[in-house]
Formats: structure tokens, C-alpha cells, sequence
């Protein structure tokens, strides 16, 4: 049964002023009475709030459905009736309900106040259609509404014309108009939020989208070739590089991840307009998508691609290493392994030496995918091989390669600068050596494949297997062995000195409050990132010391655990402490935020930052202060009680390898209040 079927200008009001709820309800149920719907004003009235008592029939946005099946009713009806100043009507969302139908169905016959009030609803979701309504000049307007949307959402309902049938007949478009593609540095949050924002808003504005994630588990949701030849564009909403080959010849917009979580409808609508330049592959490089952007935007992508391939290692050999000491300590080696502590039983000795494998390949696997973001695969070897060196140094030729004296003077410089002789510096680069071989060993290529693009087309093929990793990896060797490494390393022992003093001088608890402050500033952001891969930096450096000899008791190596331990502390507070507030401060959210505590608490045992991003974003200037004390002083506390931390992700699925988990657990905890008092106190009353 169709809805202007049921309403007729007896039966609507417009422009009413109403003061309560029962008043409301006086007023729809005269409107039956006057269209002839009802026989007993009483009984059917009598009906509706009984219905009331049940559960308030206002729906949210302004909207109220009251309904009776009732011996009171002649026919079906409907009465509608618009209050421009609203009134409160007990509303789901508690606003004021401004757009009323009230249905009236015979207590005979079929539920056709529930088929009503299916079909109202479906309608009532689309906002164009509320707001014509309440626009509506007169009664004749309100109806020509119902019926124009009526007729747009059941074409199956009416009469087909001519040329609709011709509409129908033409061949329509197979497959989604819209595809995207989202990834981020780590693949845990930002990736799914983006293509879910991208998915949600392509259907509010109507238009079939498909998003492919990159997360940490691989690619999920993979866009097909049909549907890639089908689209009208796509978009690449990434953070770190992603494989686009398969997008040659199609409008590609690149954008960075978070625009996918918070402009999705501005990127669509660009590829719907036809506003996106078309992709061309260039021997297989990712033209477009190294070019797009500024210059921070385009070192920040190669970097977090170099990062979010590096981060399994970390994770999973720092959680074995871990382990090994954890089980020294239950042995009862903590105070007798000394420089064995870790490999004092089989099954220590064991973890500690996967572990330090794993740790071992971390900053080749990160300049190797630094140089493949930016020279794509032609990159990966030449920054592997950055990597190894940065993380090797030059001693192993110091001992026999240097060892005449044809050099003359400049042979003492070399022993002493470039290599670890008496007197000598530290050329071990580390991490901050990873980073400056893949960029270097990424821009080596792109010049090599520039010079080799005028050579002859029979040599195409030797290109990618022997001209670019045999040059490449030369060039790359001798700037790393003669430049980067001895410069990099001296900074690398700065900072060693750097952590003690900081270690000796009581200066650690301020690093935790200003470390586990970033966290929860952005929140998966450039200014959160910073901080996460300092605490991954700090446990390279801390893998380099105990390798070089050092106890886990020097002060520089346990101030870079206590520095890691700062960093996730101050990264699970944001979601635990909205979780809490949503508990204790309920008026403070809307039903949608409040619906999201236990995904919160468990984002937060598991160290994902990202579940207060929503929050942040809705009301950055209350939440964000909050969520930064918070997050401070939790980062302050860990780092007083001297809490360490050996992995670098694992929320509290590793609190088992952590130094003092208990007063961890506390910092955690009081971090996590003071956000929640504080959003109670500062965040305003939710208007959904």
C-alpha cells in the first residue's frame, strides 16, 4: 500500500506549535478524526500510548513514527504533521522531533501498519527527503514530496512510461563506478577506516564503490580486472607504496590515508566529475604516485613503506628476545647470567637467537623497501644491500685491506675515520644509517634508469637484472663505506652518550611525558609515527649495544627499553580513557560513540592508538587536550618506575616481557582516569 494512498489534506498539518508529547499526540490523532479514519478518539489514543510504553516511537533526526492497531479504526490512514520549533518527544537520540506520522491500522486484516511503517522508514533515512518535507510550503507541496521519493524508491509501483522503458532497455554499466585502494604504515587501523568511510559515503551519495585494504594481514577485498576496466577512476588513499601497474591507463587520484577517513565524498566526487589525471606506468615505476604530493609528503610515504615492512621483524624478534630473558629470569639467572643473561638455558638460548636474527635483518628490510618506494623493484636489492652495510659497518676491513702504507698520509684517515682501528669511531650507522641508505639507494636508481633510458632497446633487458643492482650497489658501497657510515656512526655514538646522561641525570621521566604526549596527539599521525619509530630506533640502538658487549643494566641500553616502554603506554591511554569516559560521562557522546566502548577497550589492550581517532576528529579541541595528559603523565609515571619494554608493539598481549609490569599496569590505568575525568569535565553535552 502505497503512502499517498493513505494520506490526504484532512490528515496533514503543517507548520504546528506543540509543547509536549501528549500534546503531539492530541493533535495527530484530531487529524485521523477529521479525515474519517478513527470512530473513538479515546480508544484509538488510548492505543498509541500504549505503544509509547513500550518504547518512545521518536526514531532520531527529528523524526517520530506513533502507531496503533486498533478496534478504533475504520480504515488505514496516516497523518503527518511538521513542527518547525520541535518538541520533545522522548527521542532515541534525545533531540526534539520535529516531522511526525502517525499510522492507524484496523485491528482486523493484514499488519499494514507495519508494512507502513517498513516503507516510512526507508524513505525517512534519506535527508533530502526530511528536509523537503519540512520546506514544504503547503499541503498540495507535501504531498507532491511523498510522492515524487515515493515513486524514485518503488519504481516497481508505477505506471512505466515510454521513455522509461527505454532507460531500462539501454545497457547499463557492469560492475562498481568507483574503486579504492587503502593502506597504511602499519595496516592495522587507518587501512580499514578509510576504505569503510570510502564505502559508507559512496553509498549515501549513490554511487557503487569497492575498496581493496593493504593491511597487515596482505591484501584483503582484491580489485579484479573487469571490475579495474569498468570503473570510472580510482582512488589510491596510501600511505606507503602500493602495486599500480594494473591501474595504466585508468583516472588514479592519490591521496593520503587519512583524507580516505575524513574526505571521502570530496575524493569520489572528484573521479565522478572527471577531475583526476589519467595514470601511465613507466617501466613498471609508480609515476604517479612518487610525484604526487609535496616533497615531506612524498619522504614521509617512502619512509613509512620502509617502516611497515620492517615492523614484523621488530615486533616478532623483540617479543622473542624478550622472551629469552623472561625465561633467565624465571630460571633464576636474572642477577648471575651476566653477559649471557638470555641464553642461559636451551630454550632461552634458543628464542634469544631467532629473536636476534629477526632483529639482525630489520634495517636492510627497511632501506631495501625505502629504495623499492621510490625505484620500485630495480630499488629493493641496491637498498638491501644499504641496509646490510649500515647495520655491519666497516670493521671487517679494517684488519687486511688498508694495511700498507701506499696511501701516505691519507691512510691514517681512513684507519681512524672510516674504520674501527686504535682510536678509531664507531661506523656502525644503524638505523638512522637504514634510513639514509634506502633513500639513497632509491635515487641512485631512479638516476641510473634516467641515463639508461637513451640506451638501445636491445639492452632493455639486462637493465633491471644487471645494470641497475651492479652500479647501484657500488655507488651505494662506496658512499656507505666512505661517507654515511663514519658520519652516521659518530651521531649513532652521540646518541648512545646522549641516553646515558639522560639515564645518569634522572632525565628520562621528561622524555616519557614529552614521548607518550606525541602518541596521543594525532593519533596514527605523522607527529604519533615520530615518536613510534624513536622508540623502534632506540631498540635497534639497544640490539647494537648488547651486541657490541653491554649488559642490560648499562644505563644507555636499559633507558632505550624504558623509552620503548614510554611509547606504548602513552598509545594505549586515548582509547581506554574515551572508553571510560563514554562509561561514567554517558551524556558526554552520542549513541553511535557510546556504541563503541568495548571495540575502544579492546583497541586499547592491544595497543591500536587509532580508536579515538572518531573522537579526536568530532571535537578535537576538548578531546585532544585530554587524551595528551593523559597519555603524558602515564609516559611520565612508566618512566619513573623505570618500566622497560623490549617489544615494540603488543599491547598487553606482552606485558609478561615487561621490566616492573606492575606499576606499568598503574601508569596505564591513571593515565587513562585522568583522561576520562577530564573529558568529563571539558567535553560539552552530545547533539547528534
Amino acid at each position: 500500500m502505497r503512502i499517498t494512498e493513505l494520506l490526504s489534506k484532512e490528515s496533514i498539518a503543517l507548520g504546528v506549535k506543540v509543547d509536549s508529547k501528549d500534546a503531539a499526540i492530541d493533535y495527530l490523532v484530531n487529524l485521523h478524526d477529521a479525515a474519517g479514519n478513527i470512530s473513538d478518539k479515546k480508544t484509538y489514543k488510548e492505543g498509541i500510548l500504549k505503544r509509547e510504553e513500550e518504547g518512545s516511537t521518536a526514531i532520531g533526526e527529528g523524526i517520530a513514527i506513533p502507531h496503533s492497531k486498533n478496534k478504533a479504526v475504520k480504515r488505514p490512514g496516516l497523518a503527518a504533521m511538521t513542527v518547525p520549533d520541535g518538541v520533545d518527544y522522548d527521542s532515541l537520540d534525545g533531540q526534539p522531533s520535529n516531522l511526525f506520522f502517525m499510522i492507524a491500522a484496523p485491528e482486523s486484516g493484514s499488519d499494514v501498519h507495519l508494512e507502513v511503517l517498513s516503507r516510512l522508514s526507508m524513505l525517512l533515512m534519506d535527508e533530502d527527503f526530511r528536509a523537503e518535507l519540512l520546506k514544504a510550503a503547503d499541503k498540495d507541496a507535501f504531498l507532491a514530496v511523498v510522492d515524487k521519493y515515493e515513486n524514485a524508491k518503488f519504481p516497481e509501483e508505477t505506471a512505466e512510461k515510454p521513455e522509461e522503458k527505454a532507460v531500462e532497455k539501454a545497457p547499463e554499466k557492469k560492475g562498481f563506478r568507483v574503486l579504492a585502494v587503502t593502506a597504511c604504515p602499519t595496516g592495522i587501523a587507518h587501512t580499514y577506516m578509510a576504505a569503510e568511510a570510502l564505502e559508507k559515503a559512496g553509498a549515501k551519495m549513490g554511487y557503487a564503490l569497492k575498496a581493496e585494504t593493504n593491511g597487515s594481514g596482505g591484501a584483503k577485498n582484491i580489485l579484479t580486472d573487469e571490475e579495474i576496466a569498468n570503473c570510472d577512476g580510482i582512488i589510491v588513499a596510501a600511505d606507503k607504496s602500493v602495486e599500480t601497474a594494473r591501474f595504466d591507463g585508468k583516472p588514479v587520484l592519490f591521496t593520503r590515508v587519512a583524507d580516505g577517513i575524513h574526505k571521502p565524498e570530496e575524493l569520489i566526487q572528484k573521479i565522478v566529475d572527471g577531475q583526476v589525471p589519467v595514470h601511465h606506468e613507466e617501466g613498471g615505476r609508480k609515476e604517479s604516485s612518487s610525484a604526487n604530493g609535496s616533497v615531506g609528503s612524498r619522504i614521509y610515504k617512502h619512509l613509512m613503506n620502509g617502516v611497515s615492512h620492517m615492523l614484523p621483524f621488530v615486533i616478532g624478534g623483540g617479543i622473542l628476545t624478550a622472551l629469552a630473558f623472561l625465561i633467565d629470569t624465571l630460571c633464576g639467572f636474572g642477577a648471575t647470567g651476566g653477559s649471557n643473561f638470555g641464553s642461559m638455558t636451551p630454550l632461552s638460548a634458543f628464542f634469544k637467537y631467532a629473536g636476534g636474527l629477526a632483529m639482525g635483518v630489520m634495517v636492510p628490510v627497511l632501506a631495501g623497501f625505502i629504495a623499492e618506494s621510490i625505484a620500485d623493484r630495480p630499488g629493493l636489492a641496491v637498498g638491501f644491500l644499504g641496509g646490510i652495510l649500515a647495520s655491519s659497518g666497516n670493521a671487517a676491513l679494517s684488519g687486511y685491506v688498508w694495511a700498507g702504507d701506499n696511501l701516505g698520509g691519507f691512510q691514517s684517515f681512513i684507519s681512524k675515520f672510516g674504520f674501527v682501528a686504535e682510536g678509531g669511531g664507531n661506523t656502525v650507522s644503524g638505523f638512522l644509517g637504514g634510513i639514509a641508505a634506502g633513500f639513497l639507494a632509491g635515487y641512485v636508481v631512479l638516476l641510473l634508469r634516467k641515463i639508461c633510458s637513451k640506451f638501445p632497446k636491445s639492452l632493455e633487458g639486462i637493465k633491471p637484472t644487471l645494470i641497475y643492482p651492479l652500479v647501484g650497489m657500488f655507488i651505494v658501497a662506496v658512499l656507505m663505506i666512505f661517507i654515511l657510515n663514519p658520519i652516521i656512526g659518530l651521531i649513532n655514538t652521540g646518541l648512545s652518550d646522549m641516553l646515558t646522561a639522560l639515564a645518569n641525570k634522572n632525565l628520562l621521566i621528561p622524555l616519557g611525558i614529552i614521548l607518550g604526549g606525541m602518541m596521543a596527539i594525532d593519533m596514527g599521525g605523522p607527529i604519533n609515527k615520530a615518536a613510534y619509530v624513536y622508540g623502534t630506533m632506540v631498540l635497534a640502538t639497544a640490539s647494537e649495544l648488547v651486541a657490541g658487549g653491554a649488559q642490560l643494566s648499562d644505563p644507555a641500553v636499559q633507558a632505550c627499553y624504558i623509552s620503548m616502554a614510554s611509547v606504548m603506554i602513552g598509545g594505549m591511554v586515548p582509547p581506554l580513557g574515551i572508553a571510560l569516559a563514554c562509561i561514567f560521562f554517558p551524556k558526554k557522546f552520542t549513541k553511535a560513540e557510546r556504541n563503541s566502548t568495548v571495540s575502544n577497550i579492546v583497541m586499547a589492550c592491544g595497543f591500536i592508538t587509532e580508536g579515538a581517532i572518531p573522537f579526536a576528529a568530532a571535537d578535537p579541541l576538548h578531546v585532544i587536550p585530554c587524551t595528551l595528559v593523559g597519555a603524558a603523565v602515564a609516559g611520565g609515571m612508566s618512566a619513573a618506575f623505570k618500566c622497560t619494554l623490549m617489544a615494540p608493539h603488543g599491547g598487553i598481549f606482552v606485558f609478561a616481557t615487561v621490566g616492573n609490569w606492575l606499576p606499568y599496569i598503574i601508569s596505564w590505568l591513571v593515565g587513562s582516569v585522568i583522561t576520562c575525568i577530564m573529558l568529563g569535565l571539558i567535553k560539552k553535552n552530545a547533539q547528534d
